[in-house]
């Protein structure tokens, strides 16, 4: 079957594939191909400005047209690399053959065994997939992420002053408001994208076993070390590992996955209290004409947005616990087993991207329901014990937790009735009972951070 929507294996190509297009210039085989291209031609002109002297003749002039290799690299230029990969059997070769072919019609023939010198194909996957992933991280994670994080700020704000019954272990608490719940979020996200921002996305180069070992057998004038780290960190913006085998270790690369994994263990949290907050009437929904909750039940309106969100952060989470566990080991100089899980790391960023996405559709959709946030108030004035007890050890009353524990859990129901009629059988003074009378569950909400 033609590949589809309908007939893709994956979700990420076929349901969702218009929440994840966004990522194919980077996690796709063609977006791995090009920024493979890019490096081995950045190499080469790298190479060029050292220079090297078999490399004098080159006409800088033509550092543009090498440049437009990559960046006007079409579908086509991929497609020929896949013809060339059938003979080769190795997909890195491929894109050295692809190249040559191209300098041959640039007038660079007599310069092409440049590409590629000296290296492993691991010194252009090592740095092709972190530029990649840098890529993505950049220009479609942080803006996703951080207008949620944006959309949560702005609800904390517009509901830093509702009052809402708080739940501990599940059951009626201290009073608490709703923008500083939703502002805990906030905190917890930014504090974990400002630890993700720090790690550094960092590159393997250096040669078949990390030791520059061609390149100083060829030219053991060249300071390659300094040669590299300037071609990594100053051309590619990578951070280059000093000491390597033939691959990277991938400590950066696990710590970035981990990173992923905590910032979505965030919002899990966030989508089921937010889905239970619904349950529970503190919210509606925004209604679209059309849609139906239930197949059988009519009346129903799901809160579908954050269980698709849920669902697809766990599974995310899963991927990116196998890359940061899977990653950093390999037997001895280099395994191939860190290939394959490469080239799948678009499919847990797949899965983040549509469960933002998701969580962001719901967030939109969501209405304060006041009148229930105030009746659960008003029907829990036992939760206002805390506030009278601790005034009472203020003012040296004996046993005043006790106090109020036989209040609370011997009444069948605690009303604002109730409490003013125990609060007036308290040998305190009467401006210290006027103060234990302003106390509500609706006031009763201590600092809006």
């Amino acid at each position: 079957m033609e590949l589809n929507e309908l007939t893709a294996i994956s979700p990420i190509d076929g349901r969702y594939r218009s929440k994840t297009e966004s990522l194919d210039n980077y996690f796709s085989e063609f977006g791995l191909i090009r920024y493979r291209v890019l490096v081995e031609c950045e190499y080469f002109i790298a190479l060029c400005n050292i220079p090297l002297k078999n490399l004098a003749g080159v006409d800088k002039n033509c550092f543009d047209k090498i440049r437009k290799i990559y960046n006007n690299f079409s579908f086509d230029d991929a497609l020929r690399i896949k013809e060339i990969e059938k003979t080769t059997n190795h997909d890195v070769k491929a894109v050295e053959y692809f190249l040559k072919e191209k300098f041959d019609g640039l007038g660079l023939a007599d310069y092409k065994e440049f590409i590629h010198f000296g290296l492993t194909s691991q010194d252009i996957n090592n740095t092709a997939i972190p530029y990649s992933l840098r890529d993505a991280i950049k220009d479609v994670y942080y803006p996703l992420i951080e207008q949620i994080i944006n959309t949560l700020a702005d609800m904390a704000e517009q509901w830093k002053h509702v009052a809402m019954l708080a739940h501990t272990h599940g059951q009626p608490a201290s009073p608490t408001r709703l923008g500083k719940e939703l502002m805990v979020f906030v905190e917890r996200l930014n504090k974990q994208l400002e630890l993700l921002k720090s790690i550094p996305c960092s590159a393997k180069f250096g040669g078949a076993t990390g030791g520059f070992n061609a390149h100083m057998v060829a030219y053991p004038e060249i300071d390659w070390v300094e040669f590299a780290n300037n071609f990594v960190g100053n051309i590619l913006h990578l951070e280059r590992l000093q000491t390597t085998t033939q691959i990277a270790h991938y400590d950066d690369l696990g710590a970035i996955f981990d990173n992923f994994k905590r910032i979505n263990t965030i919002l899990i949290d966030l989508c089921r209290d937010i889905w239970t907050y619904i349950s529970m009437e503190y919210f509606k929904q925004k209604i679209k004409a059309g849609e139906v909750g239930s197949s059988a039940m009519p009346h129903k309106v799901n809160p579908i947005d954050f269980e698709n969100a849920e669902g697809n952060l766990g599974v995310a989470n899963a991927v990116f616990e196998h890359f940061s566990a899977k990653l950093p080991i390999s037997r001895m100089q280099r395994d191939l087993t860190d290939s394959t899980v490469l080239r799948n790391i678009g499919v847990p960023l797949g899965h983040t991207v549509i469960a933002l996405k998701s969580l962001q559709k719901g967030l939109g959709k969501l209405i304060l329901n006041e009148d229930k946030l105030k009746s659960d108030l008003e029907a829990n004035w036992s939760v206002v014990a805390e506030a009278l007890q601790t005034i009472l050890r203020r003012e040296g009353y004996p046993k005043p937790y006790e106090t109020l524990k036989e209040l609370t859990r011997t009444n069948s129901k605690v009303t604002e009735q109730s409490i003013h009629e125990f609060i007036q059988t308290l040998n305190v003074s009467d401006s210290v009972k006027e103060e234990m009378m302003k106390i509500t569950p609706h006031n009763y909400t201590g600092i809006y951070f």
